[in-house]
């Protein structure tokens, strides 16, 4: 069981500097009124983590609204 966690470690960063490797072209973006220049790898791993982010944040606030309109027994 081991050895399988390495190598689906290994496999995932070999897959991510391939990734990486592939889009290192500098893109523009256009955010709100202001025209950011990156490399598209750069802006790929902005968007994961913030979907990260924002997936991990929401159902924790969720959580506490329910905890707080929960009954009192």
């Amino acid at each position: 069981m081991r050895k399988v966690k390495l190598y689906g470690i290994l496999a995932a960063v070999l897959l991510a500097a391939v990734v990486i490797m592939q889009n290192t072209t500098v893109v523009e973006t256009k955010v709100l009124f202001m025209t950011i220049a990156m490399p598209r790898a750069a802006l790929l791993a902005l968007t994961f983590g913030l979907g990260i982010v924002i997936g991990v944040t929401i159902p924790f606030i969720w959580s506490r609204k329910k905890e707080k309109s929960a009954p009192l027994e």
